[in-house]
């Protein structure tokens, strides 16, 4: 398969996609578990979801559900990963531009 720019997209978006929609299963589940209280889906899962490329959707979908919004850990450390996340795509993006 030849390697193009818009196939680069797809796949990085493709990846996006599913590792978002995973943050969100994880996030939602998490809030189910916790409301049951039933054992917890262990924070270093949501945040390696979350470090994954998945922090965007995670945040969105923790104030959306009202799910560890009084955590200063997720409400300061999400933003954080997801400006570090976008610095990093951004570069990547700018790089891949300079090669064609």
């Amino acid at each position: 398969m030849l390697l193009t720019i818009s196939n680069i997209y797809l796949v990085m978006l493709i990846y996006f996609l599913i590792i978002s929609f995973y943050s969100i299963m994880l996030t939602c589940s998490d809030k189910r578990l916790a409301v049951k209280g039933s054992r917890r889906v262990p924070e270093k899962k949501l945040f390696g979801a979350a470090l994954l490329g998945g922090a965007l959707a995670m945040y969105i979908t923790m104030r959306t559900i009202r799910h560890k919004t009084l955590h200063k850990r997720f409400m300061i450390g999400l933003p954080v990963i997801i400006i570090l996340q976008t610095a990093a795509v951004v570069f990547a993006v700018i790089k891949i531009l300079e090669l064609i």
